[in-house]
Formats: structure tokens, C-alpha cells, sequence
């Protein structure tokens, strides 16, 4: 079995990166929105979130990629709110709502625990880029209890190079979306002009951190970088822009997932060019693009229609 990242760390260093980060939030610059919030105080920013993480669910997951979910699934653990808050959010419930219970590290941890018991093949922490503090503090304590699998680092892409840094050593995959290119579509959908700019950079430093997504004898990943694209309607994501950027400044053994579920979900109806949903054809044509920009691998369930 192949040891995780934060078990080669050890729990010294573990510790210092959790401290580091948990005395960030008592003036949050965590993630780009720079909100400089006293979080640890009660205050909250954007992502709506204190000293504490919320949590809506946690289960073994079997709709997750094909690398990760195996035989047993992917333990995911999904946290409410969110710092991106696309208006088009297919977990509204969870990430603008607000449905979730705080947990403490302690709790966050026993998680953890309890979903290795149950088989998870790896640890999958969804919405995680406003509970970084939280989810080193609760490694440190789940891997002196035993914990042993993977941890994937399953964001919305938009995340700040310095937080990501302190994750260096920690996170063994890194799930990110690379949501838009154009800043007009990320200002009107989620408030954040600068996503691309942003996204390019995250990507350039998870990939630094982990490489390209390897896989064990089992076909499951155990390091390594896997990017989610959602293609939108009338391709206002600029599927073609954002894998030509992933094969030609990231990798072109990239492993990446085009999505074709776009339905216009929370509050799409108000931004009419995304209040409709995905068509074949354009799903096709973003299949196509991403071949032709030089992207060779991609995950086995989704279908694949213009092979070469």
C-alpha cells in the first residue's frame, strides 16, 4: 500500500501547517475574495463560515471518477457554503442555504475515521477552499488515529496559491473545476471576474504539488492532478481556451472529466444565457475541442463521441 502524503509528512510538520492556517482566519485572506474577517471571533465573509466547518453529508460516494470511486466508493464529506457560489450551483441546498451542522475538529476527524472503516477508498473533501484550517487540524488528529487513504482536495478551482501551499505535503489528489475562461460569464455566475486568472494559477500549483494523476494496480488513483470541466450552454464555459491551456501549461497527460449535467439549477433563471440547458451537440463539440487541443486522457465513464 502506498503511504498517503500527510503520513510522510508526520505530525510535526502536519501541526505547523494547522496552526499556520488556523491563525490566518482571525483575518481571512484564505481564498482570493480577501475578506478580512475575524472568523475566529464568529465573523464570517463570503463562504458565510467561522471558526468552525459545517458540514451537510458525508457518505461513500459511487458517482464520483471512475479513479476514485473503485470498488467501495469515495468518502466524501461535502461542506456547506461555499466561496465561489456559482448561481448556478447544483447543491444550492448546501452551498448558498446554508444546510449543514457545524463540527468541531475533533468530530470533522472521527469522519474521516468512520469512512475509512467503511471501505473509501480515498477521503474526499467537496467545497473545501473556506475550510482549510479545519481540515489540516482534523488530519492531524484522523492520521494519529489511524487514518491511512488518500485525501482528494475536490474544489471549485478557485483557490489562493499561499493557502494552497500550506497543503503542500497534505493533499495526495487534487479534483479542481476549471469552471469559465471568460470573465464576463464568472462575473455574472459567481461574482468573481478574476476566476480564470485565479484557476490558472491554482492549477499550475497543485500540478507543481501532486503531477500528473497516478494510478494504482487497481486502476485507483493515489496521487496526482484531475481536472473537472462542466460544459455550459452555447459553450459560454470556453471549453476550447480552457484545454488548450490545461494541455499546453499544465499537462497534456492531464487527466480530465468534461461534464455534460449542466441543468440550470438555484438561480440560473437570472442570468438568461445560461437559463437553459446543455445540448448534445454542444457537449460533442467540447469533446471534440479538448482531443483536438491535445488532451489524452479522460475519465472512462463519460462518453467520448469524435475519438481519434
Amino acid at each position: 500500500m502506498i503511504e498517503p502524503a500527510y503520513k510522510t509528512l508526520g505530525a510535526q510538520k502536519l501541526r505547523a501547517k494547522a496552526n499556520q492556517a488556523m491563525a490566518a482566519i482571525s483575518c481571512c485572506t484564505l481564498c482570493p475574495r480577501q475578506c478580512k474577517v475575524n472568523r475566529s471571533s464568529g465573523e464570517t465573509g463570503f463562504c458565510r463560515t467561522g471558526a468552525k466547518a459545517v458540514v451537510s453529508s458525508f457518505n461513500a460516494h459511487f458517482g464520483e471518477e471512475a479513479p476514485l470511486v473503485g470498488q467501495k466508493g469515495s468518502g466524501t464529506i461535502f461542506f456547506t457554503h461555499c466561496n465561489l457560489l456559482c448561481n448556478f450551483c447544483q447543491n444550492f441546498e448546501i452551498s448558498h442555504l446554508g444546510q449543514g451542522s457545524e463540527v468541531t475538529d475533533r468530530h470533522l476527524a472521527d469522519i474521516m475515521l468512520r469512512l475509512q472503516a467503511q471501505g473509501c477508498h480515498n477521503i474526499n473533501f467537496v467545497t473545501p477552499s473556506h475550510v482549510v484550517p479545519q481540515i489540516l487540524a482534523a488530519t492531524l488528529l484522523a492520521s494519529q488515529d489511524g487514518l491511512s487513504i488518500p485525501l482528494v482536495y475536490n474544489s471549485g478551482g478557485y483557490d489562493k496559491v499561499d493557502t494552497l501551499k500550506l497543503l503542500d505535503g497534505v493533499i495526495d489528489i487534487y479534483m479542481p473545476d476549471f469552471k469559465f475562461w471568460d470573465q464576463t460569464i464568472a462575473e455574472q455566475t459567481c461574482q468573481a471576474r478574476d476566476y480564470r486568472q485565479v484557476a490558472c494559477k491554482a492549477l499550475k500549483e497543485m500540478q507543481r504539488q501532486v503531477g500528473d494523476l497516478k494510478l494504482d494496480g487497481d486502476g485507483l488513483a493515489y496521487r496526482g492532478l484531475l481536472v473537472r470541466h462542466l460544459v455550459l450552454p452555447d459553450d459560454l464555459a470556453g471549453t476550447r481556451d480552457i484545454m488548450h491551456f490545461i494541455a499546453n501549461d499544465i499537462s497534456k497527460q492531464t487527466y480530465v472529466n468534461i461534464m455534460p449535467q449542466y441543468r440550470p439549477c438555484g438561480l440560473a433563471h437570472e442570468t438568461p444565457a445560461i437559463a437553459k440547458s446543455l445540448s448534445p451537440k454542444t457537449y460533442q463539440k467540447a469533446v471534440q475541442a479538448a482531443i483536438e487541443e491535445g488532451i489524452t486522457r479522460f475519465d472512462e465513464r463519460r462518453p467520448l463521441f469524435f475519438r481519434r
